[in-house]
């Protein structure tokens, strides 16, 4: 499913989705966003291009720093 989930994803799906699972912005500076959630010890870093596509490896490196393997 993490496969599926990963293809053609935009950079604003990807923020949707860490916010969904409760992840919130602590830091930002120029296209750079960092997240965080309550409890999580890592921050997930977010070179933030709105419309453009995530490569797929950098999405699931990303989903996978934040624990999320939908």
């Amino acid at each position: 499913m993490l496969s599926r989930l990963t293809e053609n994803m935009k950079f604003s799906e990807l923020v949707r989705l860490l916010e969904k699972n409760g992840f919130h912005l602590v830091k930002q500076k120029r296209s750079i966003r960092y997240y965080t959630r309550v409890g999580w010890d890592n921050v997930v870093r977010v070179d933030f291009y709105d419309a453009k596509e995530v490569p797929t490896g950098t999405c699931r490196s990303l989903l996978k720093t934040a624990g999320i393997d939908q």
